[in-house]
């Protein structure tokens, strides 16, 4: 499965998202609920019969005007009622009913605009405890309520380069054990790019460092995710990253290694 993140985040990476899957480079994308550009990104994959996932924003991006929750709970916003940009100040002070409530209200967002979503994921992995306080228990028991795949994959080393730390390791396992029991469909593994523009130096760099992540996928469905955009449409070095990506989702070089790796690009990792 290959996904690009973050439709609707602004009009520039809604276009470049929303053109990748008109050309079938991308099988699957998130959708931001809480940014001013959602409606319209909704209607042009609405349009190309595209269905995106729930991309349960908790926290705003630099770059653009802040994003405000649209539940409006108390535990989730800075003073002026927007969503912070810092996932650490979320993860100091989120309270899980907020979370919830959250969640329910982006599900409910698109459901509003007739789309089912069968999946859903964390933006910036603020679900996932990596910021502060975990609240992948309660994800996992609200995507069971409402039928929902959940993007945490059964290996995390593709993902974090390795072996997580003990305390992550733990409550990994328990989460998989958890996911499992509740019937809540899990991929065998994620990975995509976490390196600067700088620590990267080019983009043969990055194209590389995908083509080994292609290489080293496990047995069982996995998925590969990407932010693809437009340089001038993301502030600072993660524009060019950004670019980078959806450069390599076009390039020959790429594809000639799908092929090569007999990968199947699938929909989903769920049924």
């Amino acid at each position: 499965m290959i996904t690009a993140d973050d439709l609707g985040r602004e009009s520039g990476t809604t276009e470049v998202i929303v053109s990748l899957l008109a050309e079938g480079h991308v099988s699957a994308t998130t959708l931001i609920c809480v940014s001013p550009v959602a409606e319209e990104a909704a209607g042009q994959v609405r349009e190309l019969g595209v269905l995106p996932r729930v991309h349960v924003t908790l926290t705003s991006e630099r770059g653009v005007p802040r994003w405000r929750p649209l539940d409006g709970a108390a535990s989730l916003v800075e003073p002026d009622g927007t969503l912070s940009v810092d996932p650490m100040a979320l993860g100091a002070r989120g309270e899980a009913g907020d979370v919830i409530g959250e969640a329910d209200a982006q599900l409910r967002w698109m459901r509003e605009r007739g789309f089912t979503p069968v999946a859903a994921d964390s933006h910036a992995g603020t679900l996932y405890g990596l910021h502060g306080r975990s609240w992948l228990a309660e994800a996992l028991e609200w995507c069971a309520r409402h039928g929902l795949a959940f993007r945490l994959p059964r290996d995390p080393a593709p993902y974090f380069g390795g072996p997580l730390p003990p305390p992550l390791a733990a409550l990994h396992e328990r989460a998989v054990a958890h996911a499992d029991a509740l019937g809540v469909a899990i991929p065998e593994t994620i990975a995509t790019n976490r390196s600067t523009a700088s620590e990267l130096g080019a983009y043969e760099r990055l194209r590389d460092d995908y083509l080994r992540r292609l290489a080293a996928l496990p047995e069982g469905t996995s998925e590969l995710f990407l932010h693809p955009s437009r340089e001038d449409a993301v502030e600072g070095p993660d524009g060019v990253v950004r670019s980078w990506e959806a450069r390599l989702l076009r390039d020959p070089v790429w594809h000639d290694a799908l092929r090569r790796e007999d990968v199947e690009v699938v929909a989903g990792w769920w049924p």
